[in-house]
């Protein structure tokens, strides 16, 4: 059950009149439903919602971080990785630098993931990764590095998939501890990202609406994976672009698995499997 169609076009105005955020371009469907689940959730009628946005700016940005998506995980979709480790990577293997966009980076798997995965090609020393979200709160999480213990248990076996095994040759096989990376601690239930990657990354809240590139600073590679999905076609298109303009020609883009570029901003990029070269 969502709310009415009306209700939505109502919620869009209050809160980009009351906030700096404007979510009138993210997917009409998803916002409906996150509202539905605030408004169940909190037993609180429509009425009081927009009283709340109106008079409470706590109330505002909470709003914003219920109805943005963070969800993330280590090595998610070996095969994506795979891509990553043996066709995109490889080839920036000679550059003198490289840098790194994580867009819409959630609570920091995804990059710390990518930092070990440069540290066993011997990429990390020369790399620079920016890694950007709306949500302070969830930005605050990720520069911590520490995650649960039995929650990421199953996704440690992505770990294995990508680091300590090759898909192309099963005989090839790194025995990697997964100490040589994190800090994991049972009883706390804890699993803490060492200091030498914690150091690395540099967090930047953005917001991926008002299309702001990074200053001074082009990218060799930019993942934003299940992100875009949440977007309608405009803000989509406006998005890719920022992309293209914040990559070097000849650079990749991951997306994620259920995610595509169409329409006329698909001329800019060449589809490979898994990616997207820009022309």
């Amino acid at each position: 059950m969502n709310i009415t169609d009306q209700e939505l076009v109502y919620f869009l105005k209050v809160f980009k009149e009351n906030s700096d955020y404007d979510l009138s371009d993210y997917s009409e469907k998803s916002i409906s439903r996150r509202i539905f689940k605030i408004l169940s959730d909190n037993k609180m009628p429509f009425g009081k919602f927009i009283t709340n946005l109106r008079n409470d700016k706590d109330f505002v940005e909470q709003t914003l971080k219920d109805i943005t998506v963070n969800t993330t995980e280590l090595f998610r979709d070996p095969s994506a990785w795979h891509t990553l480790r043996y066709r995109i990577l490889p080839k920036l293997k000679d550059n003198k630098s490289i840098t790194i966009w994580h867009a819409g980076c959630s609570s920091g798997q995804e990059v710390y993931s990518m930092l070990i995965l440069l540290n066993e090609l011997n990429l990390l020393d020369k790399t620079k990764v920016i890694a950007s979200d709306i949500n302070d709160d969830i930005l605050a999480r990720a520069k911590t590095g520490n995650y649960k213990y039995r929650f990421n248990l199953s996704y440690l076996d992505n770990f294995d998939k990508v680091i300590k095994e090759n898909p192309f040759n099963y005989d090839d096989y790194r025995d990697v501890p997964y100490e040589k990376y994190f800090e994991i601690n049972k009883a706390k239930d804890t699993l803490q990202v060492k200091d030498f990657l914690l150091e690395k990354p540099i967090f930047r809240k953005h917001d991926l609406v008002k299309g702001d590139p990074f200053p001074f600073v082009k990218f060799d590679l930019i993942l934003c994976r299940n992100v875009i999905i949440y977007f309608n076609s405009d803000l989509q298109s406006r998005v890719l672009n920022l992309f293209h303009s914040s990559l070097y020609k000849g650079s990749s883009l991951v997306l994620g698995a259920h995610e595509s570029i169409l329409g006329p901003i698909s001329a800019k990029y060449k589809k490979k499997a898994g990616f997207y070269v820009t022309l």
